[in-house]
């Protein structure tokens, strides 16, 4: 899912080469690696990897998605989702396209990247007259296709700055470890250090722009002629497959999907 708070809870462990790609077994969890998880389901991988407690990770979560919804009824906005040609430079349309809105009257203005998916694929996210602004104008910014995303507020902007402080408030009640396993940060794509910098980053994320194929890139990379490590999308959905398709094809050519709330259902049948 392209949206800012995500479409559910993701991970993507990275697991030991010799695991078997056919079937999840207890193995491919012990043996894993790595994790990392889009938007709001970095806390899933937090979670996976014993940074977080389950419980607590919840209701942060749930803390975070009512702020960020109230900040988003505060101002009319929302996010695009831009498949652009080679050509296509992001940060001038949104220089533009804030101008735009300035030319309406509107203050501050905001426009600008909030994914990174893979190469020429961005959402961008702020007020709605910008967007609309963007879409109208996809030509002349060599956009090969625009969709407006169903969400209600351009998230992972500073539209989102009311949410910071409810989120800073709860992580800073709770307890959070030192991850057991590598887990990687949309804020920089780079790895979590310590408790302290799990804390300050997931904060960070609610305002900043989700850098998920810098992540890709940070994961996969190796010297030439290394093996590449399975890997697992768990949760609905295998968007991050397919981007992941995109940033690296070696990379994906080990990849698996686990959807388990399935599983849970071939195990009651």
């Amino acid at each position: 899912r392209a949206g800012g708070r995500g479409g559910g809870a993701w991970g993507r462990p990275r697991a030991a080469a010799e695991a078997p790609l056919g079937s999840v077994s207890p193995q491919v969890v012990e043996r894993c690696v790595a994790a990392a998880g889009y938007s709001v389901g970095e806390f899933a991988a937090l979670v996976f990897a014993g940074a977080l407690g389950f419980a607590e990770a919840l209701y942060a979560v749930k803390v975070r998605a009512e702020a960020m919804q109230k900040a988003s009824e505060a101002v009319p906005s929302g996010m695009l989702s831009v498949v652009g040609r080679r050509e296509a430079n992001y940060k001038f349309a949104c220089l533009e396209a804030r101008k735009h809105c300035e030319s309406l009257g509107i203050e501050n203005p905001v426009c600008t990247v909030s994914n990174y998916l893979f190469p020429d694929s961005r959402v961008i996210a702020g007020h709605l007259q910008a967007l609309e602004f963007l879409q109208e104008n996809a030509r002349k910014y060599y956009f090969k296709r625009t969709k407006m995303l169903p969400v209600s507020g351009a998230f992972h902007t500073r539209l989102m700055e009311p949410a910071v402080e409810p989120l800073a408030e709860v992580l800073k009640s709770i307890e959070i470890q030192k991850p057991l396993l590598c887990v990687y940060s949309n804020v920089d794509g780079k790895k979590y250090m310590h408790s302290k910098h799990i804390q300050k980053l997931l904060v960070k994320q609610v305002v900043s722009p989700v850098l998920w194929e810098q992540t890709m890139h940070s994961v996969y990379e190796r010297k030439q002629g290394t093996e590449f490590p399975y890997t697992y999308e768990v949760g609905p959905g295998n968007q991050l497959g397919a981007i992941l398709k995109q940033c690296n094809l070696k990379a994906w050519k080990q990849y698996k999907h686990v959807d388990a709330l399935e599983d849970e259902e071939a195990a009651d049948t």
